[in-house]
């Protein structure tokens, strides 16, 4: 039972408004148009539909533009308008293999097949600030080139030598996290879906710490590529495909080893990260903690890392529901700590009495 608070419901009336106030912030300077913000903020919008679970750039930036730039809240935003959305039917699995890559790059084979292409990447300048954008100056031309693809997985390569794992069957049909609660222990396709949304902060220290240890994760990228693929939806009544669009898409797998045991020879073993928009980190992040969880239907031995812990990893990914407990500490809690204080004011005094005895 929380104390009533007098004139609670105005002081929220004037936060919400001094909020407003200072999400435009100066008058005098012109205001951010969603648009904008779609297109020159490209990667908070794609992480805000990543991990609010919404493919829907234009919404993405408005709920950025709403939030004055705090990405959880703007993903908060995205998966409460979500819940309101009616439900037309299921997309076909995407073909990732007929990508039309933007970036596509491997860290174990030189010479492809399609090639290496850099595409649009930070990899490769030298974190020295711009001040050429203060500027507000014309962007450079960059060459054009058309998109690449379909292009072989590097993973073929290995796997036509039996040197790779077989592409591990997943569960059939996949249970839909945002539909139905987390059920531990939780298959690969589940693991996917909650690493895919997950926070990419807490997958990026994950990911590092399987790196430096704790896991004995230590891949190679056999291949990241980042691109559109089709969407297609069934329609059963006309007995076709119909494609409705087309999403961006970064997907990473990555090689990693594997001694072998009593049943299996030594061989590679696969990791794999999908996400929504352009997010390379945290589809290596992902792949790595996928690999990661991987140890028991590897038959590895559990080492003790968090990363191995599926329940660690799976219940603390979420950064909606870690702010959601997290922040509900500001809520009045004047009862439950008025009682604490008197316990820690008998106990004193129990104390004090104790040692003038």
């Amino acid at each position: 039972m929380y104390v009533a608070v007098k004139g609670g419901e105005q002081a929220i009336d004037n936060a919400h408004a001094w909020l407003a106030e200072s999400r435009r912030g100066d008058v005098a300077i012109p205001e951010l148009s969603v648009a904008q913000i779609r297109e020159q903020m490209a990667l908070a919008v794609g992480r805000v539909m990543a991990e609010g679970s919404l493919y829907d750039a234009d919404l993405a930036a408005l709920a950025i533009k709403q939030a004055r730039g705090d990405l959880i809240e703007a993903i908060f935003l995205i998966r409460a308008y979500r819940t309101t959305l009616p439900r037309f039917g299921a997309s076909r699995p995407v073909d990732t293999g007929a990508m039309a890559a933007i970036r596509r790059i491997s860290a174990t084979y030189k010479d492809l097949p399609g090639g290496q292409v850099l595409g649009p990447t930070f990899d490769y300048t030298h974190r020295l600030l711009d001040f050429a954008l203060a500027a507000e100056g014309e962007a450079p031309v960059a060459p054009q080139a058309a998109p690449v693809g379909p292009v072989p997985r590097v993973t073929g390569f290995l796997d036509r030598e039996g040197l790779i794992e077989p592409e591990p069957a997943c569960d059939d049909p996949p249970p839909d996290l945002t539909r139905e609660p987390l059920d531990l222990p939780a298959g690969r396709a589940l693991r996917l879906q909650s690493l895919a949304r997950g926070d990419e902060g807490f997958l990026l220290g994950l990911a590092y710490s399987s790196q430096r240890g704790f896991g004995r994760t230590h891949p190679f990228v056999g291949e990241l590529r980042i691109g559109e693929v089709m969407v297609e939806v069934e329609i059963p009544e006309l007995g076709l495909c119909v494609a409705i669009g087309a999403i961006t898409l970064t997907e990473c797998e990555t090689v990693n080893q594997f001694t072998g045991s009593k049943t299996q020879p030594a061989q590679f073993t696969r990791g794999y990260g999908l996400v929504m928009g352009q997010s390379e980190r945290k589809a290596i992040a992902m792949s790595l903690v996928d690999r990661a969880l991987r140890w028991q239907e590897l038959g590895e031995e559990d080492s003790g890392a968090p990363v191995q812990d599926q329940e660690f990893v799976l219940m603390h990914a979420d950064n909606i529901q870690a702010t959601g407990f997290l922040e509900h500490i500001k809520l009045p809690h004047y009862v439950d700590f008025q009682s604490e204080l008197e316990l820690v004011r008998r106990l004193r005094a129990s104390a004090a009495q104790e040692a003038a005895e």
